[in-house]
């Protein structure tokens, strides 16, 4: 019994926001791990970069920032960042799960430092230094926006610059009745998405001026990332029906679908400027 237990057990990611990069289409060591920005009919490794290409220019990101990235999965944004960007001082990253930090520290990459623990936790980083950016790629929806913001403060540059994505109720949320909320809240707990946690795109911005943001963006990116990715699983991905780690995918892939086709609960980038 205890040996078939085991056995089920490893057949499931070992952690909750672990995804399969290369069932997906990026087999590389540094692998790309979001939902992409998808504009054509491009790889699921460009649709990634995409979504990070569209963050760092929103953020005018250049070679002279000290450049923190939040949530980094398996890497594919230190390298983009320092290919692309050109980013010419040490790249500081965070991330929660283990086996992410254990293989990219064995990949020994240049000017890049990486913190194993949750960046709602950077307090407890011995930094040498604060940013003047902060990115945190299609994972801060994960936590409660306040605490997210609580975190970052303490290690921004006065003038820093802040980009993250995030999931926001719509306009048309309040005409839902008090039963279809609790559905939405049932298949976001799924995703690890606490219905509760989610504002309307006002509410996030009265948040970000309380904490002393100033320059708020707030751009919607549904239908590039949420279309974008549920077509490219269901049409393009090849199909892979006796894999957990493929079933994952297709669950999000429908969630995603829902999402757009219902129009409830957006996803957005926001980008802001500290003080």
């Amino acid at each position: 019994m205890i040996k078939l237990l085991q056995y089920i057990q490893n057949k499931f990611p070992k952690h909750k926001y672990a995804i399969h990069a290369a069932l997906l289409g990026d087999s590389s060591e540094c692998a790309w791990s979001n939902l992409g920005l998808w504009q054509g009919e491009e790889s699921y490794p460009q649709a990634c970069q995409n979504l990070a290409d569209y963050l760092g220019q929103s953020l005018h990101l250049n070679s002279n920032d000290h450049l923190l990235d939040l949530g980094v999965g398996y890497g594919a944004s230190l390298l983009f960042w320092q290919n692309k960007y050109q980013i010419k001082k040490n790249i500081q990253a965070v991330e929660l799960q283990n086996d992410c930090v254990l293989k990219l520290k064995k990949q020994n990459l240049k000017n890049i430092q990486i913190f194993h623990e949750s960046y709602l936790n950077l307090k407890k980083i011995p930094f040498q230094n604060k940013f003047d950016v902060v990115v945190c790629i299609d994972s801060a929806y994960h936590h409660a926006l306040n605490s997210f913001i609580d975190a970052l403060v303490p290690v921004l540059n006065s003038n820093a610059r802040i980009g993250f994505h995030t999931l926001v109720l719509s306009e048309r949320w309040h005409t839902l009745s008090s039963i279809d909320k609790q559905q939405y809240a049932w298949l976001l707990k799924l995703a690890d998405v606490n219905l509760k946690n989610l504002k309307t795109s006002k509410e996030l911005e009265i948040s970000l001026k309380h904490a002393e943001f100033k320059n708020i963006v707030i751009k919607n990116l549904s239908k590039s990332v949420f279309f974008g990715f549920s077509e490219y699983v269901e049409h393009r991905l090849s199909k892979n029906k006796n894999n957990i780690d493929y079933l994952k995918i297709q669950m999000t892939a429908k969630l995603c679908k829902k999402l757009f086709k219902d129009g409830f609960i957006d996803y957005v980038q926001v980008t802001a400027h500290y003080k």
